[in-house]
């Protein structure tokens, strides 16, 4: 049994990391409120906008013609991860990085085994990750959260719209944890490049049926469209991404106070336990004493 200091050194040590772990749970809680906001405003509009790029493309060849909707042979591909900077926020980096592993052992394992594969690391935890299981990683906005905007995505963006664009990959897809509530992130695997065809994406509009008047031309708007509409699609993965760190951060904190809670219980009983003994041992030994006294 431990002595009653180190029982009460563990105690402290315990209480310390709960109140650690609480206001970690409230920044997280603050940070969720606002990040939660901005996804919510964020995805009519870019459902929106693909349901309008899906319509007008529908009846044009420019969308066709676009060379972001360029099929060619797989032999690059690019894997964009959108994890956290930040641990302490349960599996939420750790499955975002297994289904980017999962996907390329199912889908591009020919191309891994040639070294054709590169990640693209939006996020610190997701580049550390891959750069440990030996992948070529794009770490050039890997700390994309830390000045987190629509432009310093779109920058992202755009880099990997001309390296499509080049021939250097032939496909990219995207990997981020979609917010559903504070303890639920869904893991969405999306394919950014080349733009995928536009009949699903018919079927789900509620559009479809309505006839524009262009200006300037159609022709214009669609090449517009398609490059907005690719650079939303992936600020709206990292918005989602965001909302979903800090709601994870939030559970797995909560959980770890709670977990704390009751170590400092079975702590302090411990504790209790051990005093008592130290008690009851003095008392049998003043008694011993007295005895052995009085029979001298």
């Amino acid at each position: 049994m431990a002595s009653l200091k180190e029982v009460r050194n563990r105690i402290t040590s315990v209480n310390s990391t709960q109140q650690i772990t609480k206001a970690m749970k409230m920044v997280s809680a603050a940070k969720l409120r606002r990040a939660q906001d901005a996804i919510l405003q964020m995805r009519p509009y870019a459902k929106k906008l693909s349901e309008m790029l899906a319509t007008v493309s529908a009846g044009t060849e420019t969308a066709a013609e676009s060379p972001y909707k360029q099929v060619r042979p797989v032999e690059k591909v690019l894997i964009v991860i959108v994890t956290s900077d930040r641990g302490l926020c349960g599996a939420f980096n750790t499955n975002v990085v297994k289904a980017g592993m999962a996907l390329i052992q199912e889908k591009y394992a020919a191309q891994a085994a040639k070294g054709n594969v590169e990640i693209f690391a939006l996020g610190k935890k997701g580049g550390e990750a891959c750069q440990r299981r030996g992948f070529k990683v794009n770490a050039s906005f890997m700390d994309v959260y830390s000045r987190l905007s629509f432009g310093v995505v779109k920058e992202a963006a755009e880099s990997i719209m001309a390296d499509f664009e080049a021939g250097k990959y032939d496909a990219v897809e995207v990997i981020f944890n979609e917010f559903k509530n504070v303890a639920t992130q869904i893991i969405r695997t999306d394919q950014l490049l080349p733009i995928p065809d536009a009949k699903d994406e018919l079927k789900k509009a509620t559009t479809s049926n309505v006839n524009y008047i262009f200006e300037p031309s159609e022709e214009q708007i669609v090449t517009d469209l398609i490059p907005k509409t690719l650079k939303i699609q992936l600020y709206r993965a990292v918005l989602e991404s965001n909302a979903s760190e800090h709601g994870a951060r939030m559970t797995a904190m909560d959980k770890a106070t709670d977990n704390a809670q009751e170590l400092i219980k079975a702590l302090r009983l411990e504790y209790n336990r051990s005093r008592q003994a130290a008690i009851t041992k003095e008392i049998l030994e003043i008694v011993g004493g007295a005895e052995a006294l009085s029979k001298g």
